[in-house]
């Protein structure tokens, strides 16, 4: 698996972070609160496991790199 970093953009950072915090977790980019939306999302989780995949989480907090 690539290394997995946060965002380089520290403003994009701090509005997620706010954003999971008022969201008590959950993706604040999604308007349903399901337990596979909870950060770090299955949908990220899934990409971070295919060696191909190269790119940012759904709300872009975080990065895969190869």
């Amino acid at each position: 698996m690539g290394r997995i970093r946060v965002n380089e953009d520290p403003e994009v950072v701090r509005k997620i972070r706010e954003g999971l915090k008022r969201t008590g977790g959950y993706c604040p980019c999604r308007t349903e609160r399901k337990p596979e939306y909870k950060c770090v999302c299955q949908e990220f989780k899934a990409q971070c496991a295919d060696p191909d995949f190269e790119g940012y989480c759904h709300c872009k907090l975080y990065y895969k790199e190869k």
